[in-house]
């Protein structure tokens, strides 16, 4: 039976886009009447919250009323607008290439889930990307509480799935501690290069390219995938 695919999704099939959404954070500061600076510093200081509990509005809402911002519900609404705006179009910035490698996994048989630790404009916008359609199974952080590296999320994956994380391979770049997370669940564990150079320090297999995993999923894991997830890694802000 081919083995489930489970990927993440930024920096390993779309760019992460930090600065553009840093400069839009920026730009939504101007229209709660913020400083731009400190509400870019307070998103990237709140990101565990943003990827688990509140959704745009309400992360507005409460990150300018800390900056001393008093809002009205019009301004909420378009900055949060706005936020959404950018996650529709990280999500259209799909590589023909990356889309050609999914849809290969598929002829060939292999599920594929896609596990995210993702704030909520991104799982609003999912659906509406020429990714959705190409996975059996998506987890969103912030739909189900729980956020990589804790193992759980992964197991949530391969229970969607209907197969034991073992089965799984999992495709990621390394940001938040994810690959030391996907092997702690049993999962066979890919790095990918190809948008960012993001965990350096991990010592399994690496790929430089999404090409790559089709040469790898049909493969059993090796001793050094398994071996090399000893090391926790440095979490990166999304």
């Amino acid at each position: 039976m081919p083995r489930p695919v489970v990927f993440d999704l930024f920096h390993t099939l779309v760019h992460g886009a930090d600065d553009e959404r840093d400069r839009v954070v920026g730009e939504m500061a101007l229209v709660v009447g913020v400083d731009p600076a400190a509400l870019v510093a307070a998103y990237h200081a709140t990101w565990r919250d943003r990827l688990v509990r509140w959704n745009a509005a309400e992360t507005v809402r409460i990150l300018a009323a800390r900056l001393g911002g008093s809002p009205t519900d019009e301004q909420v609404d378009r900055a949060a607008a706005h936020r959404r705006a950018l996650a529709h179009r990280v999500l259209g910035r799909v590589s023909p290439a990356t889309l050609d490698v999914l849809d290969a996994l598929r002829e060939r048989g292999h599920r594929l889930a896609l596990i995210s630790n993702a704030t909520s404009e991104t799982a609003e916008a999912w659906a509406g990307g020429p990714l959705a359609r190409r996975f059996d199974v998506t987890v969103f952080s912030c739909a189900v509480g729980l956020a990589k590296p804790d193992p759980a999320i992964y197991r949530t994956a391969a229970q969607r799935l209907g197969v034991a994380p073992a089965d799984c391979v999992y495709v990621g770049d390394g940001a938040d501690g994810e690959l030391v997370g996907a092997a702690a669940a049993g999962m066979t564990v890919l790095r990918t290069t190809e948008h960012q150079d993001t965990d350096p320090g991990w010592v399994g297999t690496v790929i430089a390219n999404l090409r790559e995993v089709l040469a790898h999923v049909e493969q059993p894991a090796s001793i050094e995938e398994i071996d090399g997830t000893a090391r926790s890694h440095p979490a990166t802000r999304r």
